[in-house]
């Protein structure tokens, strides 16, 4: 991990945890109940999780499109990663993973010549079932993946929660850790949008079976960051 990709993840990770960043969902948008069809916005290497926020600039003629269609209606959009090897078909609908996270446009601005920069609001996980070809833009059937977590789950996540963060200050010494205000959904989802890895990886956490599963994939991913640069150190 570079310095400078490390520095980039702890300024990402001081703005998602700044009181009233958008991090920090109501109860109302964790409880939003999911079209069975919304606009999907693929990406090489761009992951939203729930209770996190991220920006995009739209500029394509078929997303800027998608961006308006959405904001005259329930503002909703589905972000998700394309699958390696989809350039040759980029300009049609190349393959995509089966999971992504939905997420409402909660600040828009239109630019003159028609782009948008968009902020996002990460609220709930979804499979593709089917597209539907009638737009410009991509547009699935999809169902809902909520990643509640029962009561009797609540201990074991904040242990993961302990864990995580020991993990992350022993391969970043020096990181400021997220307010201890955060929920523990909060620090995990956002932990694993910003700290720097791999595309691949970063799905695989979405894909996880909740919060408390993420939080233990991205603990193996930290330890073997840690165990990698402590082997280089010798040499």
């Amino acid at each position: 991990m570079r310095p400078m990709v490390l520095a980039w993840a702890m300024a990402l990770v001081a703005v998602l945890c700044t009181p009233g960043s958008g991090v920090a969902q109501s109860e109302s948008a964790q409880a939003m109940t999911l079209p069975a069809s919304i606009p999907i916005f693929p990406l090489q290497a761009v992951t939203l999780f729930p209770h996190t926020t991220q920006p995009f600039h739209i500029f394509e003629p078929r997303y800027r499109a998608m961006v308006a269609d959405a904001l005259m209606g329930d503002s909703i959009s589905g972000m998700i990663m394309l699958q390696p090897g989809h350039e040759a078909e980029y300009e049609g609908r190349p393959p995509i993973f089966d999971v992504g996270c939905a997420g409402v446009i909660i600040t828009a601005e239109e630019l003159p010549d028609g782009r948008y920069n968009i902020v996002l609001d990460g609220t709930v996980k979804f499979r593709v079932l089917s597209e539907d070809t009638s737009r410009p833009y991509r547009l699935a059937e999809v169902e809902a993946l909520p990643e509640a977590v029962e009561v009797s789950d609540r201990p074991l996540l904040a242990q993961r929660r302990q864990q995580l963060e020991r993990a992350a200050l022993s391969v970043f010494p020096g990181m400021r850790l997220p307010p201890s205000d955060l929920s523990d959904e909060e620090l995990i989802d956002g932990l694993s949008l910003v700290l720097p890895l791999e595309p691949v990886d970063r799905q695989e956490l979405l894909e996880a079976d909740g919060p408390v599963e993420r939080a233990l994939r991205l603990i193996r991913l930290l330890v073997g960051e840690g165990r990698r640069a402590a082997l280089s150190s010798r040499h």
